[in-house]
């Protein structure tokens, strides 16, 4: 295996400390970490995000090298691809489609998933590569493969494992049924998002072997980490959450959000009106908190939309998924909410239930929370498999 590593490394040195002091780099996944720098399969244009500036810019190697390498360098999360490869120019497009987590993340999963040497590992997400190299290195030849929805992506990959020498199989294919030439696997990784783990993955990793993916409901974008064990008979996968996190959507399961306009086709007030004590700070929370997480296990086929805040007030839509049910609450500073709900379901009460429900049990955070799958679906629970609901 090479790289493309120059011999000082200064800002990889400064965010090797940094990833070790925070806990996300253990010791024993540092030396892949100084092996396979991120910058080795990152694209000459890419598209990292700007702390100071709150969003993506775009980056050229060609034209910035030292910009480039401070980002490569750091710990933000790097777009490679927008708009499954519709999109052209420098400037940032509309939907991320494809990017380089942040190392943080990265290495706070690849804990999870407890590699050894020899594992054979099947991975859904290939993206830059960086993910699988990393695990390549730690494994050993020939037992990583990677399955890539996209064909220019993969072939870029391809042609990245070729440049390093890799021994890893990248696959273009759709990751949602595994890879089952390969299998069994002794570990599983997504690099994207799920909203319904596929059995298929269960059926394809060995009894015992770990399944590690982000995942999370349609209510949100706030998903957690899923980390299961497969049973001994291997009908079923079951573990806790580990943390927080936001990651693009297995193609195939990205929510697509219906018009505004095809649920409420008149006025607000056309729905049922009432009011909440409710506050904004408690029911939003902050951005990675764990509300919108649990709530979203509690009020299936919903999404839930935050308007910005204007004066005081900030408007909180819901959304059926299964029907044109709405419902609205105006949180305001200092005062009860209003709320107005039509449809079949009630979804503010529902969303307002499943908050007290969530505050009643002591606030749990997602490591509270579990995920069950059998091929009869999944389900969710909090603290003990034995108390769990289907979604």
């Amino acid at each position: 295996m090479t790289t493309d590593a120059p011999e000082e490394r200064p800002g990889l040195d400064r965010l090797g400390r940094a990833l070790m002091s925070s806990g996300a780099l253990s010791s024993d996944w540092a030396p892949s970490y100084a092996a396979v720098p991120r910058s080795t399969v990152l694209p000459d244009l890419m598209w990292p995000f700007d702390m100071e500036a709150g969003r993506s810019v775009a980056v050229s190697r060609a034209d910035d090298p030292t910009r480039w390498q401070e980002f490569a360098d750091s710990d933000v999360p790097i777009v490679t691809q927008w708009d499954d490869g519709k999109h052209t120019g420098t400037a940032p497009g509309h939907v991320p489609t494809s990017s380089a987590s942040m190392p943080s993340v990265v290495f706070r999963m690849l804990q999870d998933l407890d590699l050894r040497p020899g594992h054979r590992v099947l991975e859904i997400g290939t993206a830059t590569t960086w993910n699988a190299v990393l695990m390549a290195h730690r494994t050993g030849p020939g037992c990583v493969t990677t399955v890539e929805v996209d064909r220019t992506v993969a072939t870029a990959a391809m042609a990245t494992v070729e440049r390093l020498g890799i021994p890893l199989r990248v696959v273009h294919g759709d990751g949602l049924q595994g890879y089952p030439e390969a299998a069994p696997y002794d570990r599983v990784i997504a690099t994207c998002g799920l909203r319904a783990l596929p059995f298929a993955w269960v059926a394809q990793c060995r009894p015992g072997g770990v399944i590690v993916t982000p995942w999370g409901t349609d209510y949100s974008h706030a998903d957690a980490v899923a980390r299961l064990v497969v049973a001994p008979d291997g009908q079923s996968a079951s573990g806790a959450f580990t943390g927080p996190v936001e990651f693009m959507k297995l193609r195939s399961q990205r929510f697509v959000p219906r018009a505004h306009s095809e649920y409420v086709t008149g006025s607000v007030t056309d729905g049922e009106e009432s009011s909440t004590t409710i506050t904004e700070a408690e029911f939003v929370g902050e951005r990675f908190g764990p509300e919108r997480f649990a709530i979203g296990l509690r009020v299936p086929q919903c999404s839930y939309v935050e308007a910005n805040k204007d004066d005081g007030t900030r408007p909180v839509w819901f959304y059926g998924l299964s029907d044109t049910s709405w419902a609205c609450v105006q949180f305001r500073d200092g005062k009860p909410g209003r709320v107005w709900q039509f449809g079949p379901r009630r979804l503010w009460d529902e969303a307002a239930n499943a908050y007290r429900w969530w505050d009643a049990h002591g606030r749990p955070a997602p490591s509270r929370f579990g995920l069950t799958v059998t091929a009869e679906g999944q389900r969710v629970w909090l603290d003990d498999p034995a108390h769990s609901w289907p979604l």
